[in-house]
């Protein structure tokens, strides 16, 4: 495997030793069903049900919209929530569904994972970073 060169200089001495300011929640989905994908509706109640689940509370309304060009075309949502965002995009054409929740206070990334499935047919891989 080739290493590129970071373009980024390296962390200061110390700081990955910090306690984390955040954690993001890295969600996939694949194998979705494509009409729940293009379903805005499914997508309004999923947002909150989700941010509800994992004990967070939305700030400000839910930003949805579908845009994009030919096979990109899709729907992709921003919630903010009072420790930070979740957002969603949804790819229709290939079955995916990739959702980030990234909060600076600490939440189940399973349970989130676990209602994406569920919502949108599929399976879910997570990733989980602390930050």
């Amino acid at each position: 495997m080739r290493r590129l060169p970071s373009p980024l200089p390296p962390a200061p001495r110390g700081a990955l030793d910090a306690a984390p300011w955040g954690y993001l929640a890295a969600i996939d989905v694949h194998g979705c069903v494509p009409a729940r994908l293009g379903d805005p509706e499914v997508i309004r109640r999923f947002v909150p049900a989700v941010i509800d689940a994992i004990g967070m509370r939305a700030h400000g309304p839910l930003h949805l919209e579908r845009f994009g060009d030919g096979e990109l075309e899709g729907w992709s949502a921003m919630q903010f929530i009072e420790t930070s965002s979740l957002t969603l995009h949804a790819d229709e054409v290939g079955g995916r569904l990739f959702v980030d929740v990234f909060s600076c206070r600490p939440f189940e990334p399973a349970e989130a994972a676990a209602m994406a499935a569920k919502a949108f047919g599929g399976t879910a891989a997570l990733t989980f970073l602390s930050r």
